[in-house]
């Protein structure tokens, strides 16, 4: 019997937000990188001294509250075709699109339903009624076909976890984002191959 090597990652962050005095320019991004309704939920009291000389604030700027990001453990297949991302209020399965899809197309394949019927069991096994299914895709191509590649993908995934859990007291929030919340560099095929995915997320037990 042979096992596919996984990476697994796991932590907690304490984030302290800095508001800056009014005028500061700030670098950014691209803006935020999860889509809405994803975001951390864990909270903590954290107290945090602002008068500690150690956090070397600019000139007028001051703390706002601390925040613990949720704890989370990540297993990915060392091919990237798969991800499973646990934080303590969630559970998210990213599928690379060339397991589920042909290229440029939104037909999900018969290995593809096999993988999708996993996702299945496990939003049966965490009793989860509310499950999002987000498609996303990389920077190629114009963002309209984007936006709607990905909507399309999105929603090939979720009639299969609809057939398999044939459960109407599950609902789904479905939606294509095309090119926005990349996870990886678009500059490379490596990383807009991380790009083109759809994700998977539901509440765990109890939540």
């Amino acid at each position: 019997m042979t096992t596919t090597p996984r990476l697994v990652l796991a932590g907690a962050v304490l984030l302290i937000v800095v508001q800056l005095p009014a005028g500061t320019a700030v670098a950014r991004d691209g803006g935020p990188s999860e889509p809405p309704g994803t975001e951390p939920t864990a909270t903590a009291p954290v107290k945090v001294d602002p008068t500690d000389p150690d956090l070397k604030l600019p000139e007028g700027a001051t703390l706002a509250a601390a925040k613990v990001l949720d704890i989370k453990s990540v297993v990915e297949d060392q091919s990237g075709d798969e991800r499973r991302e646990d934080t303590n209020a969630d559970v998210t399965f990213a599928l690379q699109a060339e397991v589920l899809f042909g290229k440029d197309s939104a037909r999900i394949g018969a290995e593809a339903k096999s993988r999708i019927a996993v996702i299945a069991e496990e939003i049966r096994k965490q009793n989860a009624t509310r499950v999002r299914v987000f498609g996303f895709t990389d920077n190629l191509g114009s963002s309209a076909h984007g936006d709607t590649l990905s909507k399309a993908r999105a929603n090939a995934v979720q009639a299969v976890l609809d057939q398999d859990l044939n459960s109407p007291a599950v609902t789904f929030d479905v939606r294509g984002y095309g090119e926005q919340y990349p996870i990886a560099d678009n500059s490379t095929e490596e990383g807009r191959k991380k790009n083109r995915r759809v994700e998977v997320s539901f509440p765990r037990t109890g939540q």
